[in-house]
């Protein structure tokens, strides 16, 4: 059982890099550093849509810098069938004052 578990970890963490490596070639024009970013958030934003963890300092600190309308552009359907749209929702709301109809 554990080591189904460690697959299905290893799997998500490697379907989040190949879904960022998607939005990869067109985030460039987003201004981000997808590799930092994808090192310190995907923890904090990977299925399923719960628990949700308060993001690190150091997350926050690279979610701070992304461009969120130009990347919220480049999701894709394929992309939200990897990341929780919902707990990316959450990670920025804590790393950012997001106003509450957004």
């Amino acid at each position: 059982m554990a080591m189904a578990a460690k697959h299905l970890k290893l799997f998500s963490i490697l379907a989040f890099v190949v879904a960022i490596s998607i939005v990869g070639t067109q985030a460039k024009t987003c201004n981000t550093n997808l590799k930092d970013l994808v090192n310190e958030c995907k923890q904090y934003v990977m299925h399923p849509d719960n628990p949700k963890i308060p993001p690190s300092a150091s997350c926050c600190g690279e979610a701070q810098k992304v461009d969120i309308p130009c990347m919220c552009s480049k999701v894709t359907k394929e992309i939200e069938k990897l990341v929780s749209m919902e707990k990316v929702n959450y990670v920025l709301r804590k790393c950012y004052t997001v106003p509450p109809n957004i």
